[in-house]
C-alpha cells in the first residue's frame, strides 16, 4: 500500500515536470540542444546550462530543498540511452 502510495506520487511529480518541460521545449530545443534541464514543478521554474554541473547548482540555489527533475532538451527529455 506505501509503495503504490510513493508510485503514484513519482508518477504525479513526473507529470507535473513533463507538462513545463513540454511547453517550454519547442523555445529551447534549437539553440539549446542537448543542453541539461532541471525543473521546479511548484513554482514552474526551470534552468538550463550545457554543463548539467552547473545547471543543477542553479537550481539549488533559487530552490535548495526542493525535489528537482533532471532533463536534456531534445525531443524526448531523456538523458542517455539504456
Amino acid at each position: 500500500e506505501e509503495i503504490a502510495k510513493i508510485e503514484a506520487e513519482n508518477e504525479e511529480f513526473g507529470r507535473r515536470c513533463r507538462i513545463i518541460f513540454d511547453r517550454v521545449k519547442p523555445e529551447l530545443i534549437k539553440e539549446h540542444y542537448d543542453w541539461s534541464m532541471y525543473i521546479e514543478p511548484d513554482s514552474g521554474d526551470y534552468f538550463i546550462d550545457p554543463d548539467p554541473e552547473v545547471c543543477f547548482q542553479k537550481a539549488r540555489q533559487k530552490h535548495p530543498t526542493a525535489i528537482l527533475c533532471g532533463m536534456r532538451i531534445n525531443e524526448t527529455g531523456a538523458c542517455g540511452r539504456i
